[in-house]
């Protein structure tokens, strides 16, 4: 019994320290913020983080206070004892712009759907047309989000290149930015057909391509004006092909601007 008691007692005291004045968040630092709404996120995320210790820091609490920001994909948090907090936000990567048809003010997008309200980037994005910007905070058109995805798979460099995706009778088809199509057909295996897509495109031979198909990109295809060949048909290419390459991992080095 007066073992079960001492038990209790410590496991009170414990949960009194770790709560009390002693380890009480004093000073909360805040790191990858760049939007414009950085200093009111900044402010919700330390207001909260005030309410904590240093040897109980809540997430949850901090991700509620982060909630109304769309931009933050997540927080991580770093206590340093006995009254120091380091909350580090990640946030969203904008990968396309969302513009009603017609024209109209455009919307960024994360990877995922969500809507970037507010947010401006200095640097180009590719362009996807929609009948009307979302309501709410995610977007929910499955048309747009196929293309969104197609979007988010393209490497580093080359995405920047995209202007915008098209869905036709080949699938889809991302339009470059002085560069040809590139036809990437299903959804499946995206990551792989842009890695094909970047070898062709860094591949001289394939210089003043209107197309390059990955369709199947172990057998990636580019072709100027005629007659399109179709790769999942056709074993060659009479319409200036680029031979088959050997792999289609390698990523793309210095793209062309």
């Amino acid at each position: 019994m007066a073992g079960t008691l001492c038990l209790a007692l410590l496991c009170a005291g414990l949960l009194w320290f770790r709560d009390s004045s002693l380890a009480r968040v004093e000073e909360a630092t805040v790191t990858g913020l760049t939007t414009p709404d950085a200093p009111r996120l900044k402010k919700a995320l330390v207001d909260a983080a005030r309410d904590m210790s240093t040897l109980h820091v809540r997430i949850g609490e901090l991700e509620r206070a982060a909630s109304p920001f769309p931009v933050v994909r997540s927080i991580e948090a770093e206590a340093d004892f006995p009254h120091a907090l380091r909350i580090r936000v990640i946030e969203h990567r904008p990968v396309a712009a969302l513009v009603p048809e017609g024209g109209g003010s455009r919307l960024l997008l994360a990877a995922d759907g969500t809507a970037l309200r507010g947010l401006e980037v200095e640097h180009p994005v590719p362009v996807l047309t929609t009948g009307g910007l979302p309501a709410g905070d995610r977007l929910s058109d499955r048309t747009t989000m196929r293309s969104l995805r197609v979007v988010a798979a393209a490497p580093v460099g080359l995405d920047r290149r995209v202007l915008t995706v098209v869905e036709d009778s080949r699938g889809m088809v991302a339009r470059l930015r002085k560069g040809p199509e590139v036809v990437l057909g299903g959804l499946t295996a995206l990551r792989a057909k842009w890695d094909a897509a970047a070898l062709v495109l860094a591949d001289p031979a394939a210089a003043g391509a209107a197309y390059v198909d990955v369709r199947l990109p172990s057998r990636p295809v580019a072709g100027g004006p005629g007659k399109p060949v179709d790769p999942l048909t056709e074993k060659s290419s009479t319409v200036d092909p680029v031979a088959p390459l050997a792999s289609a991992a390698a990523p793309l080095e210095n793209p062309q601007p």
